[in-house]
């Protein structure tokens, strides 16, 4: 069995991410999303950042997320926590009910509740037996 090791593997993704995009940021911002019935859950780590920090949009159907990890002075020895802005864009299957989207940020962790607008909840419809 061979194990193969590839130095820094996402840092040449991360440059043919950036090629691809028009408007990239110096960071990607990798998300986890949950669906049932009437809403999304969606997860992504953001270690270090407030509340403040973060902008959230929600248009229809469509999710931008945008923020900035912060430079710190000085010299470091070795460093691998992220630096500079991200933005993250993801369109969804069916509209959003903008007005009552919830977000936290606990621990590190943002997560965002986008509740499924109404005409994109499934109607069940009651069959009257005669």
């Amino acid at each position: 069995m061979a194990l193969y090791i590839q130095a820094y593997p996402r840092r040449r993704w991360r440059r043919h991410f950036h090629m691809a995009q028009m408007d990239a940021c110096d960071i990607w911002l990798p998300v986890n999303i949950r669906e049932d019935e009437d809403a999304f859950e969606l997860t992504a780590l953001v270690p270090g950042l407030k509340a403040d920090d973060l902008d959230i949009q929600v248009i229809e159907d469509v999710l931008r997320i945008e923020g900035e990890y912060k430079t710190e002075d000085g010299e470091y020895l070795l460093q691998e926590l992220p630096v500079g802005t991200f933005r993250r864009t993801l369109r969804f299957s069916t509209p959003l009910d903008a007005e009552h989207v919830e977000a936290t940020i606990k621990d590190g962790v943002l997560t965002l509740h986008l509740p499924k607008a109404e005409s994109a909840r499934p109607k069940r419809i009651k069959i009257a037996s005669k």
